[in-house]
């Protein structure tokens, strides 16, 4: 692999793949944001913010993205491959995030007991559906939203996209960190 990464095949610099990554991690807590709020409009017949930031974006959707992008783009000839491993990923990042913040911290930021559609429900933290979206999700990813970013960095002017990937980055490691001091003084 070189400087480039998972996206060697592209052209792109080193400064367009940390570009790229930070689109792809805002772009997928944003998507997690929107799919959140209308599931639950769906679920609960009303509008709830969804997630425990204050900006529109969910921070395991966040990661969830990159590891979806890292573990699966090498493999996007075969979207299969890139749907199961996109359920697997998922899965186990939900199962596990939801396991430890409950044991650890006894927070529970989603419990599928109590929605919709929870079939194959493993304690609440995991379900068929939830994995079945992010298994779509990452089909979307891989082959609509990478390249449709990659085709934008190539195009706008490389300061612009510098500065709109620092400003939203920074923008979420600050909510992020006012969310955990905030959260740890309760």
């Amino acid at each position: 692999m070189d400087a480039n990464g998972l996206f060697m095949t592209e052209k792109l610099s080193k400064r367009d793949v940390f570009n790229l990554y930070v689109l792809i991690m805002i772009g997928s807590g944003i998507f997690g944001f929107i799919y959140e709020t209308l599931f639950y409009r769906i679920d609960l017949g009303y509008f709830v913010k969804r997630g425990n930031t204050y900006g529109p974006w969910i921070p395991i959707y966040v990661f969830g993205g990159l590891f979806i992008t890292l573990l699966t783009y090498k493999h996007k000839e075969k979207p299969w491959k890139v749907f199961v491993m996109a359920m697997l990923v998922s899965g186990i990042i939900e199962f596990l995030t939801g396991w430890i913040l409950y044991e650890c911290f006894r927070i529970r930021l989603w419990d599928y007991n109590v929605e919709i559609w929870n079939y194959m429900n493993i304690n609440g933290y995991i379900c068929l559906r939830s994995i079945l979206f992010f298994g779509i999700s990452g089909l979307i990813l891989i082959y609509l939203i990478i390249p449709s970013l990659i085709k934008i960095i190539k195009r706008v002017n490389r300061k612009t996209i510098d500065s709109i990937s620092l400003v939203l980055l920074i923008c979420l490691i600050v909510d992020m960190i006012v969310h955990g001091i905030r959260n740890g003084l309760h």
